[in-house]
C-alpha cells in the first residue's frame, strides 16, 4: 500500500506536497501531481498538508476515487519515471483517469 493523489488535486496542483516529501516521490503531471508507489515510504507527511486534502492511504481513498491507485500505477510503469523527482521533467502526460475529469477553471 502506499500514498495516493487523487481526483481534488487535479487542475489544482498546489505542490506544498512536494516540499514535505522526503524522499522526493511526487511527480507533476499536465494536470495533477502523482506519487511513484516504488518510491514512497508510506510515511505520510504528504497527507497533512495537502491544502484541496487530495492525499489519501490507498486503503483509506473514497469509493469515488477508487481508479487513482491504478492510474498512479499505470503511469510509472509506462514512464518508467523513477529516481527522484526533482530531477525529473514533468510527465508528458496524464494518465487517462485524469484526462477525462472535466477541466476545473477559476
Amino acid at each position: 500500500m502506499t500514498y495516493v493523489i487523487a481526483q481534488p488535486c487535479v487542475d489544482l496542483k498546489d505542490k506544498a506536497c512536494v516540499e514535505e516529501c522526503p524522499v522526493d516521490c511526487i511527480y507533476e503531471g499536465p494536470r495533477k501531481m502523482y506519487i511513484n508507489p516504488d518510491e514512497c515510504v508510506d510515511c505520510g507527511a504528504c497527507e497533512p498538508v495537502c491544502p484541496v486534502e487530495a492525499i489519501f492511504y490507498e486503503d483509506a481513498l473514497p469509493d469515488e476515487w477508487s481508479g487513482y491507485p491504478t492510474a498512479e500505477r499505470e503511469v510509472f510503469a509506462a514512464t518508467g519515471a523513477a529516481g527522484g523527482a526533482s530531477g525529473a521533467e514533468p510527465l508528458a502526460r496524464d494518465h487517462p483517469i485524469v484526462e477525462g475529469e472535466p477541466v476545473k477553471t477559476g
